[in-house]
């Protein structure tokens, strides 16, 4: 007897069946999945986990599949940050958990930097841009307390299969062209609701061309588009990347982890985009969806750029924004603050002069932590109009309410502090 062939599956499927513990699953299907890793902060961790805990009388199910990142109230500037941070260290103590990172950067940079994740994992995160990492041909998504109480004691959680949407990209960026970039370009198009809580792909040459911390930020800003998970076919750059990170090679497994040729239609849709012709992007207030080229902003002023969070400070966007600063100095007026994504990035910045070049320009160097990206530190001024790398410009969230917060990549944010106002990158670099 010869077995029927094997239908051909989206790496989304695969992921999830592995998961799942089957050969097969089916978009609609909802299936219980193992977790490989559990990963939450200061903010969504201990100070909710530990009262529920407590009452259930329940333990953790494998402490070494959980991550604890001090990312969002450090370092601590007032009574509510010191009593949050306080809990988490307490509990970390308490429950002598294994991986605990405190101020050394934020938790969707500081987890692969660590070598928790890898192609072929099934993995959650207590916030939001948990998707990033998918960049690794990993299934990651972000859940709320109520779901990670879940998690933490049973090790499962359940998912309804997605369909995936493919964002194939032909060619390669130009100049002073980023990841952040394409992603603002998609959220544009389809709005924050088009991913409408599938699977969304990235893939094409377009994307295989960009180093690890690039697809990064495409996996990253997938919530941004509505998405679940934000996914990217591992490769050769993805195990260098890893190996570079400590990971052993017989930890990383990428050949299985792609979407099979032939897939069908009714599974995934595909959409095409050319990066080659791609311009730099910029958000206007207050939606991320609210993207435009960058030449449609015409002489837009901007008294603070940011340079900052975990889509827009990694050591790729630090060397972008030096790119365009070396041997400059930001415009008069303009407040150029820089707060590297993990305290390893801000390093390697440093050893590579990248730092330096910066701040001969006038940048300010702010704590490697979530700081204004997350509504906190308070270095976002009233009134002002401000270029940031972050990946969300509603109203308030940097802190302040009545700032207008205009989102770009390092290289327009950079261009644009240079001139004081919103500035093509690559009328810069050329």
């Amino acid at each position: 007897m010869h077995s029927p062939p094997r239908q051909p599956q989206t790496l989304a499927q695969k992921l999830i069946a592995r998961a799942s513990g089957r050969t097969h699953v089916a978009p609609g299907e909802i299936v219980n999945c193992r977790v490989d890793l559990a990963m939450f902060h200061d903010s969504s961790g201990p100070r909710r986990l530990k009262p529920m805990l407590e009452e259930l009388g329940a333990r953790i199910w494998d402490k070494d599949r959980v991550v604890l990142v001090m990312d969002h109230y450090v370092p601590e500037r007032d009574d509510d940050s010191r009593r949050i941070v306080r809990i988490a260290r307490d509990w970390a103590r308490e429950q002598q958990l294994p991986h605990v990172y405190d101020s050394i950067g934020i938790c969707h940079v500081v987890l692969p930097q660590k070598g928790h994740i890898r192609p072929g994992m099934f993995c959650v995160g207590g916030d939001s841009h948990s998707p990033t990492g998918g960049a690794f041909g990993a299934y990651m998504f972000g859940i709320g307390a109520t779901e990670m109480l879940g998690v933490v004691v049973t090790g499962e959680i359940w998912v309804r299969v997605p369909l995936t949407l493919r964002m194939w990209w032909d060619g390669r960026l130009a100049a002073g062209v980023s990841a952040k970039d394409m992603v603002l370009h998609l959220t544009g198009r389809f709005g924050m609701n088009g991913g409408d809580y599938q699977a969304v792909e990235f893939c094409g040459p377009g994307v295989q061309a960009l180093s690890m911390q690039e697809r990064m930020t495409l996996s990253n800003m997938s919530a941004e588009m509505g998405a679940q998970a934000g996914l990217i076919a591992p490769d050769a750059v993805t195990r260098d990347w890893l190996l570079g990170a400590g990971v052993p090679a017989e930890q990383i497994e990428i050949e299985p982890w792609h979407t099979d040729e032939g897939v069908d239609d009714s599974v995934a849709r595909t959409f095409r985009f050319d990066a080659a012709a791609l311009a730099p992007q910029v958000a206007a207030p207050h939606s991320p969806a609210n993207t435009h080229p960058v030449g449609e902003f015409g002489d837009t002023p901007v008294q603070v750029a940011y340079i900052g969070a975990c889509t827009g400070a990694k050591l790729d966007d630090l060397r972008a924004a030096a790119a365009v600063l070396r041997g400059e100095r930001v415009a008069a007026g303009v407040r150029l603050m820089v707060a590297p994504a993990s305290l390893q990035d801000q390093q390697a910045a440093e050893d590579e002069g990248v730092l330096g070049t910066l701040r001969a320009a006038g940048a300010e160097l702010l704590p490697t932590s979530c700081g204004a990206c997350s509504g906190y530190g308070g270095s976002i001024p009233d009134g002002a109009k401000v270029i940031a790398t972050t990946a969300r410009n509603f109203k308030g969230r940097m802190g302040s309410a009545s700032a207008e917060v205009f989102l770009a990549s390092p290289y327009t944010v950079a261009a644009s502090a240079l001139r004081g106002r919103i500035t093509d990158p690559r009328e810069v670099l050329a």
